[in-house]
C-alpha cells in the first residue's frame, strides 16, 4: 500500500522528538511530506490522493488529524480512493485513544504496517464565512458555546508546555465572560442551552466518555446540551469526570440525529476535532461508514 506520511517538522514534545529520531527508518516505507503552515497538512493530503497514494497518515494531534481529513474530501473521490492513518503525536489524541490506536509511535506504525482497513460515519457541517458557503469535515467531536470559545482564548505557547492544562485556563477564563443561548434544531424539536457538544465517537478531551452512548458506525451523531453554564455546573461536572469519566445527567439533554441545525449569536463560535472553525449558524450530518481508517 502506498503510504504517505504528513507531518509538522517544528513540532515539540516528548512525542515528536522521539518520531523525528525514527524518520530515517519510517521514510524507508513512505513518502513524507512535512508542512511549512497552518492548513498545510490539508493541500498536502489532496495531493497526496491525487499522485496515487493510498494511505494518507496524520503524524500529530487531533487538528493535524482534522486537516488531513478535510485534504482527503478536497480530492476528487478522495475517500473512496485513500484511506487515513494516524500517528498520534499531539497534546491529547482523541481520535487515537477512541480507535484504541497506542500512543507510542513505535506501535502505532505497526498498526500502520498491519493495514487493517476499518470504515466509520463521516461527520460534516456546512456553514458561512466572509459570505461564501463553507463545508468541513470532522472526525471526532464538535462543539458550540464555551468549548469553543475557550480553543479561541488557548494560549498556544502555554499548550506546548502545559498541555490540557492551558484548555482548562482559557475555560476559566470564557466563564467570565457573556454567554449566548444556542438553539438545536433536529426532527422538529429545539433544544436552546448555553453549551452544545456533538460526539462521533464516545471520548472527549481525551479519556471522558461525555457521550457514552456513541457509536462510530450508526449514520448519527449524539448531541449533548447544557442548559446552562455557570460556577455551579462546573463544580458539579468536573467531580464526575475525574471519578467515573461521565458527566451528572441530570445537568444535561441528550438525543441523537443524522442532521440538525444550530443557531445563535453571529458571534457564537464552534470547534471541529479541538480547534476553532468557525461561527454559526451551522448545520451538521453524518455520512454512515463512509471513512477508511486504519486500525488496530
Amino acid at each position: 500500500m502506498r503510504t504517505c506520511v504528513i507531518f509538522n517538522p517544528a513540532a515539540r514534545g516528548e512525542k515528536a522528538r522521539r518520531f523525528r529520531h525514527q524518520l530515517d527508518a519510517i521514510g524507508s516505507h513512505c513518502a513524507l511530506k512535512a508542512t511549512t503552515a497552518p492548513d498545510d497538512a490539508r493541500r498536502l493530503a489532496a495531493e497526496a490522493v491525487a499522485d496515487g497514494f493510498e494511505l494518507i497518515v496524520a503524524a500529530g494531534g487531533d487538528g493535524t488529524v482534522n486537516e488531513v481529513l478535510n485534504g482527503l474530501g478536497d480530492a476528487l473521490d478522495g475517500f473512496a480512493r485513500a484511506r487515513l492513518g494516524v500517528l498520534p503525536l499531539g497534546t491529547v489524541n482523541v481520535f487515537a485513544r477512541e480507535l484504541k490506536i497506542p500512543l507510542r509511535i513505535e506501535r502505532a506504525w505497526e498498526v500502520l504496517q498491519r493495514g487493517r482497513e476499518t470504515r466509520i460515519d463521516l461527520p460534516r457541517v456546512e456553514f458561512s464565512a466572509n459570505g461564501k458557503s463553507q463545508k468541513k469535515y470532522f472526525i471526532q467531536l464538535a462543539g458550540a458555546g464555551l468549548d469553543a470559545r475557550a480553543i479561541e482564548l488557548a494560549d498556544w505557547s502555554l499548550k506546548k508546555k502545559a498541555g490540557p492544562l492551558a484548555y482548562v485556563l482559557a475555560g476559566l477564563k470564557a466563564l467570565h465572560e457573556p454567554k449566548s443561548k444556542i438553539t438545536v434544531s433536529a426532527d422538529g424539536q429545539n433544544f436552546t442551552g448555553e453549551l452544545v457538544l456533538i460526539g462521533n465517537g464516545r471520548l472527549y478531551g481525551g479519556p471522558f466518555g461525555v457521550f457514552p452512548q456513541a457509536e462510530l458506525r450508526n449514520g448519527l451523531l449524539d448531541v449533548c446540551v447544557f442548559p446552562r453554564v455557570t460556577w455551579p455546573t462546573l463544580f458539579r461536572c468536573v467531580p464526575a469526570l475525574l471519578t467515573r469519566q461521565r458527566l451528572p445527567e441530570n445537568l444535561v439533554r441528550r438525543f441523537r440525529a443524522r442532521t440538525f441545525a444550530l443557531t445563535g449569536e453571529t458571534t457564537t463560535a464552534f470547534e471541529l476535532d479541538g480547534e476553532w472553525a468557525g461561527r454559526l449558524p451551522a448545520t451538521f450530518s453524518v455520512e454512515r461508514e463512509r471513512l477508511r481508517v486504519i486500525a488496530p
